[in-house]
């Protein structure tokens, strides 16, 4: 496995395996990898010719409130993880390589960016499309692989894809869980153990309305209801938001199908934590 932190050379390693005829597979991430990133590499691996991880804390989808500076990093540890799962290159750029002085350029998005994340945290997802379209310029992927327990990233990232014509196969994996159900995040690292059992109410809230759901409840507002009820019982939980959406357009609903997506960001203590379950579909 490689290691590479310049730009440029990772950019000319890509152009040349592209130039071979090999199939590139990418999975961004910010690194700290757990079990959900392993599954991304594993189908990575199986899909493409060569395997390329990013790891990058961009600083342009944080706030000034936020926690970039304290954002967990382990790049040891990271690189023993995906070479476990076959990785053939780490891509781990600076930012100041990825953001040289006089950087200016941004990426307007649309409607997708308005709920949910985009309404919480403003500008997160002009940062985020920044740098997957930078990665993608520097990696040239035929296939980028990405969690959908970031179900907005995703379908911001689908949505920019197309528009731009970006020559890229974004794949979404399903979101991958503790035994007790908790959505594994890096995150969850902040956690005391306490917080780290209150923080399951998440986990409940999703269960409690699919459970109506698949009896036949269909209104928004009794399904709603009842989620809040699970985070509510829980004294430490602070609910940033829990709404029911179209799984496509992410506009708001009255009655829930199959597709409807009920997503989620709850604040334990200081750890502000998502996860999000399509009603219909397998959790």
């Amino acid at each position: 496995m490689k290691l590479i932190h310049d730009v440029q050379e990772m950019q000319q390693t890509a152009l040349a395996l592209r130039r071979q005829g090999k199939r590139i597979s990418f999975v961004p991430t910010m690194g700290f990898l757990h079990e959900g990133h392993a599954s991304l590499l594993r189908e990575g691996r199986r899909q493409g010719d060569v395997l390329v991880l990013s790891i990058f804390v961009n600083p342009t989808q944080f706030g000034p409130t936020e926690d970039l500076d304290r954002y967990p990093r382990n790049l040891a540890g990271d690189c023993a993880l995906a070479e476990a799962c076959g990785t053939d290159i780490v891509f781990a750029p600076t930012a100041a390589a990825m953001y040289p002085p006089g950087f200016q350029t941004t990426v307007s998005l649309g409607p997708l960016t308005a709920p949910l994340c985009g309404a919480s945290r403003p500008g997160h997802f002009n940062g985020v499309a920044v740098v997957v379209t930078k990665l993608f310029g520097i990696v040239q992927p035929d296939i980028a692989l990405f969690g959908k327990k970031d179900f907005q990233q995703l379908a911001v990232i689908r949505r920019m894809t197309a528009d731009l014509n970006l020559p890229v196969e974004i794949i979404g994996m399903p979101i991958v869980r503790e035994p007790d159900g908790l959505a594994m995040s890096s995150r969850n690292s902040y956690l005391s153990p306490e917080e780290r059992q209150q923080a399951l109410c998440l986990y409940r809230a999703l269960l409690a309305v699919r459970e109506l759901f698949e009896r036949g409840e269909t209104s928004a507002e009794l399904l709603l209801t009842a989620a809040r009820a699970q985070i509510g019982a829980t004294s430490a939980a602070v609910i940033d938001y829990l709404e029911l959406r179209d799984g496509i357009t992410l506009e708001p609903v009255a009655q829930a199908i199959n597709g409807t997506l009920l997503a989620l960001a709850v604040k334990i203590g200081s750890t502000r934590l998502i996860d999000n379950t399509v009603l219909g579909e397998e959790l």
